[in-house]
Formats: C-alpha cells, structure tokens, sequence
C-alpha cells in the first residue's frame, strides 16, 4: 500500500515536458491541479502526449475501479487537439471514445485553460455518480457481481467468480452455454449484497441481505 506521503510525491496527470507543447501543458496542468482534491490515487491518472496517439491528440485518462478489491471498473477520459476537447468513455486498450456511452460525451471549445477545467468538471461529475457492487453468494462465498451506476442501472463491469453458484444454477447455465464474462440477472435473481463503492450514496440503492 502506497503511503500518504508516497502520493503526495507522485503528480496527478504526470508527463514529461518535452512531450506536451504549450497549449497541452496548460491543458493538462489545470486537470493536475482539480485532480487534487479528487478521491482518486495519482496512478490512476494518465496522459498520453499525442505523438503517441493513433489520431495524433493529447490523451488524458482516468482508471476508474474499486480499490478495496482491485478491480477496474471503467476508463473515461479526453482527446485534446488544441482548441476542442471530446471525452467519452474511452476503450481500455486504443482508448478511442465509445460512441455507445453517450451519457458519458463531453465535447467543448475554447482556450487550452478554458477546456481544462471543462474537463476537469466533467471528470468530477462522473466521480459523483453512484457507484455500486452487487453480491451474489452461495454458502458463503461470492460468485457473481456486477458493477453498476445506481441512477440509472447501467452496468460497467460483471462477471462470476471462482466459488461454485448453487447447484442448479450452475447447471442451467451450463447449458445455456454462459460465458463467464457475462451473466444473467434473470436466472441469478435479487443480489445478497449491494455495496456503495464511489461518488453519492444514497441509502435506497445500498443494502446488505447476507
């Protein structure tokens, strides 16, 4: 575990000067600055100076998980080009912006200043936004979960564990071909547990049945 004085040395945003020109300095510098006071370790923010980039923009990108359990639940972030800025839920390997997430679009012109803290205040809001974990368990253990946004219900990330689902849970999705990446909320039922993992908690969409 990464001690407080350890983060307080490492830079949110970091990059290397000579990679950035002007403009994306001063982009990237006023998000190190709001990335401060977010709840989020220095690590988990990235740049991507555009030299690096397939469409030749400023990259900046924030690995959104769930710490206690390490497990990464969602990357957003932001292409720069100077005098725009257009963020989205990024793919996790080319981090191209998904189309299909369009609750996530952020898309603004302006000043490289101007267009940092749009893009910071777009970065915050997505941290507000209540994050939950439901629990599936068997004599126990946990072996399905699922990560979702409580407001809307949109799921992030799901999948089953290694401990065994009742019997004949497991055998019906055997047969049914199930891939572990994936599961099927109809057949798993209410959750056992549905914990507040980041952003608002609001008590109505957090319970605890185990």
């Amino acid at each position: 575990m990464i001690s407080g004085a350890a983060m307080d040395e490492i830079p949110w945003f970091e990059y290397d000067e000579d990679d950035l020109d002007v403009a994306q300095r001063a982009f990237v510098d006023v998000l190190a600055d709001r990335a401060g006071t977010w709840l989020v370790h220095p690590l988990d923010t990235m740049v991507l100076p555009s030299a690096f980039t397939s469409d030749g923009r400023l990259i900046v990108y924030l690995d959104i998980g769930h710490p206690q359990r390490n497990q990464g639940v969602l990357t957003v972030g932001a292409h720069f080009d100077g005098c725009f800025v257009r963020g989205g839920q990024l793919h996790n390997q080319d981090f191209t912006v998904q189309q299909a997430a369009s609750e996530f679009i952020l898309g603004a012109a302006g000043s490289p200043a101007e267009l940092g803290n749009r893009a910071a205040e777009w970065f915050e809001a997505v941290l507000a936004r209540p994050l939950v974990r439901w629990e599936w368990h068997h004599e126990g253990r946990m072996y399905a979960v699922r990560y979702q946004y409580a407001d809307t219900g949109r799921g992030l990330s799901e999948g089953f564990e290694d401990s065994p689902p009742p019997d004949a849970l497991r055998k019906r999705l055997a047969a049914d071909g199930m891939s572990r990446g994936r599961i099927n909320r109809a057949d798993l039922g209410q959750p056992d547990v549905i914990a507040h993992v980041r952003g608002v908690c609001l008590d109505q969409w957090v319970r605890d049945t185990s």
